[in-house]
């Protein structure tokens, strides 16, 4: 019997995601022993099916956009869901990427031999079932269910209402890759409803899901660890801080501040607060640059006498994620007051100095509890691609099993292997 709703019949998301999920470990069994080089055959198919299919994939794109922009979907959402075709490119690029990666399963992490003789290894094991819910960005389809296979887990997979089209346009071509690898179709599975009760179901999931990614909002986010009955690897804002010391090189100073906060809004690692050393010689070109490049600037009564277009700043201002070309300034008392500033606001998502004091560089990278940190470099790298995995399935601010971006390791646990020559306990 169909689990999805007909017309005459309301949807009976437990008995879907129980389907679903009852298929996703048979396909996860069967993966955790597939060879690297089928798992890349897999996808590098898919990759070779998105270029195939761009065409396609940008029709469903614009017909996904028109409808959120018709139903008031922020500028920062759209941001998130428009494809066209060097962002489709982008796809492809990053199956091929994450193909190529060294396969995690089997790994060895150490080794260790006891005085009786026992030889103990920790070996890199999948961790079965994963469930991603995410809003918007059409690319976790691709990506979610790439870094999955590779690392020899099965994924069930469920995209807002927003992105519909797109995400069935992208998965139908990784399920070509299945198909050309020889692999279980089940192994990246797409809800086919956007009905909501499909995530609660999800949520409750435990024995069928392993551990569930969510990529959204806050209030997604919010609702997956209220809610959840299983692991939850996730992050709620990000709340990222641009401190530039005293000693910062003011041309590089600049144009880092305008890049971090100014290339893409509505990434998570955009910068949304700058803090400036009061001892900083020429803060005010910093503050011009980014209200030359389109961005509002709501900042404490030290920056707005710099600069009298400067907004003032609310409480809020500190604590907000604004994706947006909006950003909150403040004047800090070196990097102690830097650091006091991130400690009382960040979510610990990522966090970065300009400065050309090594010492002042390596205090703030040592003492800043933040899942990345940086030096002297856009906030804007704070992403899986560019730390060279590939690909990421989101960037974990916790303090468990995995933190910052997420890909292959970080959804892979381990097994101890004992191996003995007839050794028995006394």
């Amino acid at each position: 019997m169909s689990a999805t709703a007909t017309l005459d019949r309301p949807l009976d998301a437990t008995a879907l995601i129980a389907d679903m999920g009852g298929r996703a470990r048979r396909a996860a069994a069967i993966l955790a022993g597939v060879p690297t080089a089928q798992k890349a055959a897999a996808l590098t198919a898919a990759a070779r099916a998105i270029r195939a299919g761009v065409d396609d994939v940008v029709a469903a794109n614009a017909a996904d956009v028109a409808s959120a922009r018709a139903g008031g979907l922020s500028a920062a959402m759209i941001d998130r869901l428009v494809l066209n075709p060097e962002r489709i490119e982008g796809i492809a690029a990053a199956l091929d990427a994450v193909a190529a990666l060294p396969d995690p399963v089997g790994q060895q992490i150490d080794e260790t031999v006891r005085p009786n003789g026992l030889v103990l290894q920790r070996v890199r094991v999948p961790l079965g079932v994963i469930g991603i819910i995410y809003e918007s960005r059409p690319n976790v389809t691709a990506d979610a269910g790439a870094l999955s296979l590779m690392s020899g887990n099965a994924c069930i997979l469920r995209g807002g209402s927003e992105a519909s089209g797109s995400n069935k346009a992208i998965h139908a071509a990784m399920l070509t890759g299945l198909r050309v690898a020889g692999l279980p179709e089940d192994a990246i599975q797409l809800i086919p409803t956007t009905d909501r009760a499909a995530v609660g179901a999800m949520l409750t999931a435990a024995g069928l899901i392993d551990i569930i990614v969510p990529r959204g909002g806050k209030s997604l986010v919010a609702r997956v660890q209220d809610e959840a009955r299983v692991p939850v690897l996730a992050h709620l804002d990000g709340i990222v801080h641009l401190y530039i010391d005293r000693a910062a090189d003011p041309t590089k100073a600049q144009a880092i501040a305008v890049n971090s906060k100014m290339r893409r809004t509505g990434v998570c690692g955009a910068t949304e607060t700058v803090l400036i050393d009061r001892a900083f010689a020429d803060p005010a070109p910093i503050l011009a640059g980014l209200i030359d490049a389109g961005c509002e600037v709501r900042g404490d009564a030290a920056a707005r006498a710099i600069d009298t277009r400067v907004l003032p700043a609310s409480a809020e201002d500190w604590d907000t994620e604004y994706l947006d070309s909006i950003v909150s300034v403040a004047m800090v008392d070196g990097v102690d007051g830097a650091m006091t500033h991130i400690a009382a606001h960040s979510s610990h998502h990522t966090d970065a100095i300009i400065t050309e004091d090594q010492p002042t560089a390596d205090r703030f990278l040592r003492t800043v509890d933040s899942a990345i940190v940086m030096h002297n470099a856009s906030t804007q790298f704070a992403d899986g691609g560019e730390f060279g995995l590939g690909a990421e399935i989101g960037i974990s601010t916790g303090r468990l099993h995995a933190r910052g971006p997420v890909a292959l390791e970080g959804l892979t646990t381990y097994k101890w292997v004992v191996r003995g020559t007839g050794q028995q306990r006394p």
